[in-house]
């Protein structure tokens, strides 16, 4: 049924209740699905008919990923977005089409917190390695531009605090 209605192939990148991953065999009993993380699942072909499977690029192969940063709140807002919109186009994996975007997503307890959204057409070449390499990117040009990452910050407050006890003579 599955290879009749062509509903997945392999290469498509699906997902099976909690598990991800692309799909590297289909055969008349079960279809062998690899996740980006180097397992494998060997799927009998009646859960997947049974079953909901989101097919992640039936329509599309892009995947669409996103990083979170803080910066202090005294930063230039503009300045901001153009660095990260810089770090996030540099790779040669990142999409120009659709581009990058940036929004300042928060007020956060310790800063303003800003989301880079990016495409790739190539997570199967892996997708923590490329956020790695823009937030290594994003803090160079940070601190290249004297952009400050708050550190989380707590304030205390002690009511009626006991005095301190007397010092005893020596």
């Amino acid at each position: 049924v599955i290879l009749a209605e062509r509903s997945m192939r392999i290469g498509d990148s699906v997902r099976v209740d909690t598990f991800e991953g692309r799909i590297t065999d289909i055969n008349a009993r079960y279809t062998v699905i690899r996740s980006l993380a180097g397992r494998e699942a060997i799927v009998p072909n009646e859960t997947l008919i049974t079953s909901r499977v989101e097919n992640l690029s039936l329509a599309d192969p892009r995947v669409w990923q996103s990083t979170v940063v803080s910066v202090a709140y005294d930063s230039d807002v503009e300045q901001v977005t153009r660095l990260l919109l810089d770090a996030a186009s540099s790779p040669t994996r990142v999409l120009k089409d659709p581009a990058p975007s940036v929004a300042m997503t928060a007020f956060g307890a310790d800063g303003l917190e800003f989301t880079v959204g990016y495409w790739i057409a190539d997570p199967e070449n892996g997708q923590n390695n490329l956020k790695s390499e823009i937030n290594h990117a994003i803090l160079r040009s940070f601190r290249a531009h004297g952009i400050e990452i708050p550190f989380p910050q707590r304030v205390m407050h002690v009511v009626n605090p006991a005095p301190p006890p007397p010092i005893a003579p020596v």
